[in-house]
């Protein structure tokens, strides 16, 4: 049976949440890493609601070209600092989203939001921006999408 310190490392490479909150979620759970997993992320939608009202002046642009480049997109991703605008985790929600808006074209921001994911449909896209939120620390907004087609 593996010792709580291993519970704590496994949830942690899984959620890549905080050793603290690795251990909060798994005492909140009774050591179930499903359940801890969950309460990880419940607790990830309430902060990124409360940083929704936050100021986001920085960000970047994302383009993503596809089909032989018959298709592309390009997204404003924006964000508080460019201390995070320019994290990796970051760049690769821009690219992920670029990727989606280029698959599903979407009439505006509202409905790309509310898509499943394309890479795994149990996610909205909503989801994966309120989880960067909760593990930059920062609001993040999706503030424009267009999309290209020869």
């Amino acid at each position: 049976m593996p010792t709580s310190t291993d519970l704590i490392k496994k949830l942690r490479v899984q959620t890549k949440a905080g050793i603290m909150e690795c251990r909060q979620a798994l005492e909140e759970s009774g050591g179930d890493i499903g359940k801890a997993k969950k309460w990880l992320t419940k607790k990830g939608l309430s902060k990124a609601a409360k940083k929704a009202e936050r100021t986001t002046k920085a960000g970047l642009v994302e383009a993503y070209i596809h089909a032989g480049g018959m298709v592309g997109a390009m997204v404003k991703l924006t964000c508080e600092t460019d201390f995070v605008a320019r994290n990796k985790e970051f760049k690769k929600l821009a690219h992920e989203i670029a990727m989606q808006v280029a698959a599903t074209n979407p009439r505006d921001t509202k409905v790309l939001l509310k898509q499943e994911y394309i890479r795994d449909p149990s996610k909205k896209i909503g989801d994966l921006v309120k989880t960067a939120i909760a593990k930059l620390g920062e609001n993040i907004k999706v503030e424009k999408v267009i999309r290209f087609k020869v």
